[in-house]
């Protein structure tokens, strides 16, 4: 019964237009910046010739299929969470506000069932998008460009070698798909709140747009607040490329961002099993 109840709600959200946005967008997006970074990054290549021009000399290119995948993380991971949650801030809402929970939930399946449903099948439409942006990025990027020594810069610079940096995505893109999974169940709370889309997809980005700022801005007063918002976690996934791979702050961030990921999980359930349908 659980596992039906699942695929009608996948049915349900591939069966509305925006849940294709996601899509469309990344399949227009993301050929064209690797087109771009194909058609000339001299810029890209002069900071990396920058970084590791006093001590390596480069031969060839250190710009690849690699880079640019790192690059389009690096500044896709806000983005991304909207295009997810322009599902999950319906997935609850859109149907209050159709009021067909006023025939669904009088029938003999349990709320607890129904809401679980919906959100497993919230999550597995975020993996299916984080892995069609995997393809568009690693795929088409190492396809188009080729593949090599992956260079970073953090707090130093640090070159990857090859036969490392499939494993080293692999770990990035499972803490940025984790990551996903904090953003989108913080839109079905809201979700489950009310019973109109737009506001739970606005209350969530303005959170975690606020979180990030106060997260990236250096200012002292900040510093006392950083440790207690989920957003200053977010950056997980790019602990990935350190050397050595900081386990042990990994291992934090993961059970803080559970920690809030439960919270919201439990308010979801809580108000919508009291959800008054009579109204």
């Amino acid at each position: 019964m659980q596992l039906k109840l699942i695929y009608i709600e996948l049915v349900k959200i591939f069966g509305k237009v925006r849940s294709l946005l996601g899509f469309i967008a990344l399949a227009v997006l993301m050929p064209l910046i690797i087109w771009g970074f194909s058609q000339g990054a001299s810029s890209v290549e002069q900071d990396v010739e920058r970084w590791v021009g006093d001590s390596f000399i480069i031969v060839g290119t250190a710009f690849n299929g690699f880079l640019v995948t790192y690059i389009t993380m690096n500044f896709l991971w806000v983005h991304i969470p909207f295009l997810l949650m322009l599902v999950a801030g319906d997935v609850v809402a859109g149907e209050g506000a159709l009021g067909t929970f006023r025939i669904t939930l009088t029938r003999r399946i349990s709320r607890f069932r129904i809401i679980l449903a919906k959100l497993i099948s919230t999550y597995l439409y975020t993996i299916i998008l984080v892995t069609f942006f995997i393809i568009m990025s690693l795929g088409l990027g190492s396809l188009w460009l080729g593949i090599g020594d992956l260079v970073v810069y953090d707090d130093g610079v640090l070159i990857l070698p090859q036969e490392m940096v499939w494993g080293r995505f692999a770990i990035a893109f499972l803490f940025a798909t984790f990551v996903m999974f904090v953003a989108v169940t913080l839109c079905f709370m809201f979700s489950a709140m009310v019973n109109n889309g737009i506001g739970p997809i606005i209350g969530a980005m303005a959170i975690i747009i606020i979180g990030l700022a106060i997260a990236n801005i250096p200012i002292d007063i900040f510093e006392t607040i950083r440790p207690y918002l989920f957003t200053s976690y977010f950056d997980i996934w790019q602990k990935a490329f350190y050397d050595p791979i900081p386990w042990g702050e990994i291992g934090r961030d993961v059970l803080i961002l559970s920690g809030y990921t439960v919270v919201f999980i439990v308010i979801s359930f809580v108000h919508f099993i009291r959800k008054d349908i009579s109204t």
